[in-house]
């Protein structure tokens, strides 16, 4: 059972204390007064990735904008585990699917990678992070992962660290039992996992991925996942075996 709370979870772009005054945006204000149809006095909690989570009362208006009034401290800040999650973007919902589940997931960086196969090459950012956004709200998660700028297979490859892990689901490894793959992974503080596009990597880019020491090829069994359902499959062997499911 989840612990008891305000009716709702608001992520705010703000410094978070007690007493400070917060003006919401106009998609905030909808969403709380006429979605949730609240009104002014009621109570909900709010977070911004930094500071922890707060309780927050809805107040009157400042320069024409609701705001929120900043209460009292609820919970301390929590922090994911150093695990960067790489993808290859997808078309729309799928994509919308996949940056939530990452949320969800517990990852701390969320990198969009760009494959010579991947059906998306234009990557909506601030479409993605809204979608970050709703997942921790809903979810009580606290820490929002970061989002970085995208980036080219090759480059990333080209300059990957020496001690971070890369974990890549590979359709073409050969099968056998990925917990056994995962537990014989010895740098474990800092991991990476890597899910290709549609279409799976290329040969030669499968190529540059396994030369690298620090990959290990991960195979999901003998059915072929979509990209967004492996993606979910990965993440949760990597954070029972290796991350904070252990």
């Amino acid at each position: 059972m989840s612990r008891s709370a305000p009716i709702c979870r608001l992520f705010v772009d703000a410094p978070l204390r007690a007493q400070a005054l917060i003006e919401l945006d106009k998609t905030q204000a909808n969403y709380l007064f006429n979605v949730l149809r609240l009104s002014a006095g009621a109570t909900i909690s709010v977070f911004n990735g930094l500071e922890g989570e707060w309780q927050a009362q809805l107040g009157g208006l400042a320069k024409r904008a609701p705001v929120l009034h900043i209460l009292t401290h609820l919970r301390a800040q929590t922090h994911a585990r150093d695990l960067i999650y790489y993808f290859a973007p997808l078309k729309s919902a799928r994509l919308d699917y996949l940056m939530q589940k990452g949320v969800e997931m517990g990852v701390s960086e969320m990198v969009p990678v760009l494959t010579r196969r991947v059906q998306a090459t234009r990557f909506n950012a601030e479409r993605a992070r809204a979608n970050m956004i709703e997942a921790a709200e809903q979810c009580e998660i606290l820490a929002l992962p970061q989002l970085r700028p995208e980036i080219k297979l090759d480059t990333l490859l080209a300059h990957w660290p020496d001690d971070r892990t890369l974990i890549f689901c590979d359709e073409s490894a050969a099968q056998s039992s990925p917990v056994a793959t995962l537990q014989s992974v010895t740098q474990r503080d800092k991991l990476a996992v890597l899910i290709g596009p549609e279409g799976g990597f290329d040969p030669e880019e499968r190529k540059l991925i396994t030369a690298l020491p620090q990959a290990v090829a991960l195979s999901l069994g003998p059915r072929i996942l979509r990209a967004d359902t492996a993606a979910v499959a990965a993440l949760a062997l990597v954070q029972a075996v290796l991350g904070d499911l252990a």
